[in-house]
C-alpha cells in the first residue's frame, strides 16, 4: 500500500499493488494550495480510522492473485471473497479439481489403501488425516471402483437366482401334481374319460374351433382354458386338445375329469398315447433329450468355464435364458408335429401355458392366411429391445458360414405363443423335414448356430410360410418387463408371459399378476391344499 501526495499538494492518494499493477483505494482532494497543519491532523484522524479497512481490502486483493492451490485449507481461503460477496471463484475451483481427478485417472491406486465404509467415514477422514485434493481424489476414485465391482457381483448373482427360480418347479404346483396323481389312482371320477364317448367324433370336427396346448404345468393349463371359455362368445364350439408328458398325464387327467369346463370339450393326451411319436418319426429329438454334452449344457454349471468380467449383465442374462432346460423338453418341440399328431383337422389355434385370454378368438379362423402355413405376429415393429425389436440377427450366429450363407440377418422375426396353422397347407410342405435337418446342422456345429431353443429352427423351417396378423391378438413380453403398459394389456387379446417373470413364480411382476390370478380357482380344494394361495 502507497500513499501518494501530488505535486500541487491539491490531492492525496491511496493505492495498493495486485497482478494488475496498482489500484486506486482513495483519493482525496484539497481545496487550497497550501495545506494547513489544521488541515493535516484531520486528515491523518481520517487515514488513521480507514486503514483498518483498508488493511483488510487489500489482503483480499491479494489472496485473489493466488492461483495455484492444492490443499483444502487453501481452497477455503480462496472461497473467502465469495462469502463476503467479491468474486464468484466457483467455476476456477471446479476446473481445477477437474485438472486433479483427470491426473489421477489413469494413474495407479497405491497399494494398501484403506478405504472409508462410507461417506461420512471419507468426511471424517478427510479431517482428521488434512487430505490434500489429490489423496481425496484417489481415495474417491477407489471407492467408486469398488462400488462398481459390488453392484456388478449383486447384478450377475442376482440373475442367477432368477434363473434358478425359474428353471425350478414351485413347491405349491410340485404338491398338486402330486395329489391330483395320488386322486387319479384312488378316485374313480378322476379316470373317466375325456371326453365323454358321446363327444368323441367333436375331436375331428373341423366346424369347431381347436385350440391344442402343449404343458406339463396343470396350474397353467387350468388358467388357459379357463381364461378362453370365459372370453368366447361360443364356448360351446370349442374344443381343447391339452398334450401332456408321461409323469403329468394322470394328473391333468384328473384336473379337468373333477373340474369340468362345459360346455367346451378337453382332450387330455400323453405324448405316449400318440402312436405316431415313435423313435423313428422323432430321432433328432432323441438325440437332443439323450445326448450328454447338450444335457450338461442345459443342466449343469452355468458359470463354470464363463468370464463374467468380459461380458454384461444383459448379455449373461441372454445366456442364461437360452439354457433354460425347458428347450430341450419334447413337449416344446411338439408344435411342429400338429399335422400329423392331428391327421382329421384343417385349422387349429396352437397356444404356450404362459398365455391368458382376454378377448373372443373365434375371428382368427376368419383370418385369410393367403396360402401360408402359421398365421403369427411379427416382432421387429416395436420399440422395445427385449420383445419386438427382434430380427434374424437377434437368434443366429452369423459367423457361422451356413447361417451367413443361407439367412438375412434383417429378416423379421415372429413369436411363438398364439398361432393360426392352416395344417392343410402345412401338409404340403417340407417344413417338418427342414426343421429336423437344421436341428442336425446345430448339433454338429455343438450348438454354435444358435442358442435359444425351438424358435430359430421354426424361423428357418416356416421361413416363407408365415403370414402376419395384427399385434393386438398377441402382446407379448409380461415375464420381461416389469414396466409393460397396463392399458396395452388390458387391450389385448392374448397376453403372453414369455420370459423368467411367470406369474405363478414368486418372481413374477405384481401388477402384471392379477391378470393371470383371476382365473385360478382358489376355493378348489386341491388348490387350496396346496397353499397356492399363499405362494403367489
Amino acid at each position: 500500500m502507497q500513499l501518494h501526495i501530488s505535486r500541487s499538494m491539491r490531492s492525496i492518494t491511496i493505492s495498493s499493488s495486485s497482478n494488475n499493477g496498482f489500484i486506486d483505494l482513495m483519493k482525496i482532494k484539497v481545496a487550497a494550495r497550501h495545506i494547513s497543519y489544521r488541515t493535516l491532523f484531520h486528515t491523518i484522524l481520517i487515514l488513521a480510522f480507514l486503514l483498518p479497512f483498508v488493511f483488510i481490502l487489500t489482503a483480499l486483493v491479494t489472496l485473489e492473485g493466488v492461483n495455484k492451490c492444492s490443499s483444502f485449507d487453501c481452497l477455503g481461503r480462496r472461497l473467502g471473497p465469495r462469502l463476503l460477496g467479491r468474486v464468484d471463484d466457483s467455476g476456477r475451483l471446479v476446473k481445477d479439481f477437474y485438472k486433479i481427478l483427470n491426473q489421477v485417472k489413469n494413474e495407479e491406486i497405491p497399494d494398501g489403501v484403506k478405504l472409508p465404509a462410507s461417506f461420512s467415514h471419507l468426511v471424517s477422514e478427510m479431517k482428521n488425516n488434512q487430505y490434500d485434493a489429490r489423496t481425496f481424489a484417489f481415495m474417491l476414485r477407489a471407492m467408486m471402483e469398488k462400488l462398481e465391482r459390488e453392484i456388478r457381483e449383486s447384478k450377475f448373482s442376482e440373475l442367477m437366482n432368477k434363473h434358478f427360480a425359474a428353471s425350478s418347479i414351485p413347491k405349491s404346483i410340485h404338491c398338486l401334481s402330486l395329489r391330483l396323481t395320488d386322486e387319479y389312482s384312488s378316485n374313480a371320477h378322476a379316470r373317466k374319460q375325456l371326453p365323454s364317448p358321446e363327444f368323441l367324433p367333436l375331436l375331428s370336427d373341423n366346424s369347431y374351433h381347436h385350440f391344442v396346448l402343449s404343458t406339463d404345468n396343470i396350474l397353467a393349463a387350468s388358467v388357459v382354458v379357463t381364461s378362453t371359455i370365459q372370453s368366447s362368445l361360443k364356448p360351446d364350439n370349442i374344443v381343447f386338445h391339452i398334450i401332456t408328458d408321461k409323469k403329468t398325464y394322470a394328473g391333468m387327467h384328473s384336473w379337468f375329469a373333477l373340474n369340468p369346463v362345459s360346455p367346451a370339450i378337453v382332450e387330455v393326451k400323453g405324448v405316449h398315447q400318440f402312436d405316431w411319436l415313435t423313435r423313428e418319426n422323432v430321432p433328432v429329438l432323441e438325440a437332443v433329450e439323450n445326448h450328454n454334452g447338450i444335457r450338461n449344457y442345459y443342466h449343469g454349471n452355468h458359470i463354470a468355464g464363463a468370464n463374467l468380467s468380459d461380458t454384461t449383465p444383459r448379455r449373461f442374462a441372454s445366456k442364461l435364458q437360452a439354457r433354460s432346460p425347458k428347450y430341450i423338453s419334447i413337449l416344446n418341440h411338439l408344435r411342429i408335429y400338429i399335422p400329423e399328431l392331428f391327421p382329421s383337422l384343417d385349422k387349429v389355434v396352437f397356444l404356450d401355458d404362459d398365455v391368458v385370454i382376454q378377448r373372443d378368438l373365434s375371428p382368427l379362423w376368419e383370418i385369410d392366411l393367403k396360402g401360408k402355413v402359421n398365421g403369427a405376429v411379427e416382432t421387429c415393429k416395436g420399440e422395445d429391445e427385449w420383445v419386438m425389436s427382434k430380427h434374424f440377427k437377434n437368434y443366429f450366429n452369423f459367423s457361422h458360414p451356413l447361417i451367413a450363407k443361407n439367412l438375412d440377418p434383417d429378416e423379421c422375426a415372429w413369436a411363438y405363443g398364439m398361432n393360426i396353422f392352416d395344417l392343410r397347407a402345412w401338409r404340403k410342405t417340407n417344413i417338418r423335414e427342414t426343421y429336423h435337418s437344421w436341428l442336425k446342422e446345430n448339433l454338429k456345429s455343438n450348438l454354435t448356430m444358435w442358442k435359444l431353443g425351438t424358435l430359430p429352427p421354426a424361423l428357418i423351417a416356416f421361413k416363407g410360410h408365415v403370414h402376419p396378423i395384427d399385434p393386438s391378438w398377441h402382446m407379448l413380453g409380461l415375464g420381461y418387463q416389469n414396466k409393460t403398459n397396463i392399458e396395452s394389456v388390458k387391450k389385448a387379446a392374448v397376453i403372453h408371459y414369455n420370459g423368467q417373470a411367470k406369474p405363478w413364480l414368486e418372481i413374477g411382476f405384481e401388477h402384471l399378476r392379477p391378470f393371470w390370478t383371476k382365473y385360478v380357482n382358489y376355493s378348489n380344494d386341491f388348490i387350496r391344499n396346496c397353499h397356492i394361495l399363499d405362494s403367489v
